[in-house]
């Protein structure tokens, strides 16, 4: 392998195909790296190119050295690598797998924030399939194109104008397999090692995941009640010139905080004065219990510094998953590569059933009823937590609330405990770009059913104060 770049630059290209390696698993934890000179020999470069590509992986503490030996895969920094066997154990090492939270078996899942299936249209959809063969008889011998279903973007596009004024064209849309494949092809086509990548702190946990899974540098944003310090992020913008700004600004996950309008313009502003992406994920905009949110930011947008990821699964239907990715060009042409190299297209029968659902008054109904029990369930959780002294701001709309513990209660104790009830929960490190908040946890009150919500959180206040009268 030739690399092709100047002089100054080309130990920049040597350190990325290094974490390229690591990151495919081609070199695992202890792994000694290849002599300066065996790898300078391999690529064609002088040395002291290799030498200055090992030295910044040293200072990033991506490798070790040994003295007299060499250079040596850091443990910490090998993906996928699992200290532990228990799956609780492996979440607290990695500090950022929420999946393995997910996968431990308990009767009371707080940690979930999915929507009990009992609240959703199953027996609607069951009666739609036949509907839907009769319309389109050939469905099942059919792949969608890998933009997706014409009628289906041509439909969420006139939905955008009826409800945000905003003006995107079906050739502007991308349908995913959910929100989560979205911002994955988007780290995967806009982002290569050593890019700096904003995010807010706390966050969604699989996004800091898919953006360290490629090589990002990440630099938190605070986010708060009302929204973010823009001074703050102006400076960031300044400082470390980012290539982009996950963020998730509506009934934020895990905190439930959403940003005002006036927020969205200026930050608007600031990616088009920074040439910073501002990727905006909205999987709840439509989980409202008083009035409804604020337009998107990407309503703002004429420059095209918006990519606006909208998912439907979680309260319509999860078993269909689907996503919308609005962009324009030419972003929308590296996504379009990146997804055929994904899967090609997302299945045409889940978009037919989404379509004729989606345009359905059925669908308003059930949005209506769904926020009345989703609020209802938020409020039982509320009253059972009255008791404990914990803190948190109540949201007006999302699946969960972000909860500030007593610093002398050990959260990592408070969840093997629950666990030990049978109760599951996230803790507030794996949601923080930089593994700390280790004095929250987040409580999603939307899979448990009324009863259950009760029930398990008994359980978890008992273990609080059980813990608490040990001190």
């Amino acid at each position: 392998m030739a690399l092709k770049k100047s002089a100054n630059h080309l130990y920049e290209e040597v350190y990325d195909y290094i974490i390229n390696r690591i990151n495919r698993g081609e070199w695992k934890a202890h792994d000694k790296l290849p002599s300066v000179r065996e790898l300078a020999k391999e690529l064609n470069v002088h040395r002291l190119t290799v030498f200055k590509a090992y030295q910044q992986l040293k200072e990033k503490e991506k490798v070790y050295v040994k003295d007299k030996s060499g250079y040596f895969i850091h443990p910490g920094h090998v993906l996928g690598l699992e200290p532990f066997d228990s799956p609780l154990f492996s979440s607290y090492g990695q500090k950022s797998h929420l999946s393995e939270i997910h996968q431990i078996p308990v009767t009371y899942q707080f940690s979930q924030a999915v929507i009990d299936p009992n609240l959703l249209p199953n027996h609607y959809f069951a009666d739609y399939v036949k509907k839907v063969f009769d319309l389109y008889p050939k469905v099942l011998g059919t792949y969608s194109t890998v933009q997706g279903d014409e009628e289906l973007r041509e439909a969420l596009s006139h939905d955008f104008f009826k409800r945000h004024q905003v003006d995107v064209s079906a050739d502007e849309l991308l349908i995913t397999s959910g929100a989560q494949q979205g911002i994955n092809l988007i780290a995967q086509a806009l982002i290569k090692p050593r890019d700096t990548v904003l995010m807010e702190r706390p966050t969604y946990s699989a996004a800091i995941d898919m953006f360290r899974h490629q090589g990002a540098t990440i630099i938190p944003v605070d986010i708060h009640p009302d929204g973010y310090d823009l001074k703050q992020v102006e400076q960031i913008m300044k400082q470390y010139k980012p290539r982009l700004f996950y963020m998730n600004p509506t009934f934020h996950n895990p905190t439930g905080y959403t940003v005002p309008t006036v927020q969205r313009k200026r930050l608007v502003e600031l990616a088009e004065q920074y040439q910073c992406l501002l990727v905006e994920d909205d999987p709840f905009h439509d989980i409202y219990f008083e009035k409804e949110p604020p337009s998107p930011l990407f309503k703002y947008d004429t420059e095209g510094y918006v990519m606006y990821i909208r998912s439907y699964s979680k309260y319509i239907a999860p078993g269909l998953r689907i996503a919308v990715v609005a962009s324009r060009e030419p972003l929308m042409k590296i996504l379009l590569t990146a997804k055929s190299l994904s899967d090609n297209g997302t299945p045409l029968l889940n978009q037919k059933m989404f379509l004729h659902y989606f345009t359905s008054e059925r669908m308003q109904q059930h949005l209506d009823k769904l926020r009345i029990a989703l609020s209802i369930r938020k409020e039982i959780m509320e009253k059972t937590l009255a008791s404990t002294g914990w803190q948190w701001i109540s949201p007006k709309g999302g699946l969960n609330l972000w909860v500030k513990l007593p610093e002398t209660i050990s959260t990592p104790l408070l969840l093997s405990k629950s666990i030990e009830q049978s109760v599951s929960f996230v803790p507030g490190n794996i949601c923080d770009p930089l593994n700390e908040l280790d004095s929250w946890i987040r409580l999603s009150y939307s899979f448990m059913n009324e009863r259950q919500l009760v029930e398990g959180m008994e359980r978890l206040v008992g273990v609080y104060k059980m813990l608490k009268s040990e001190e």
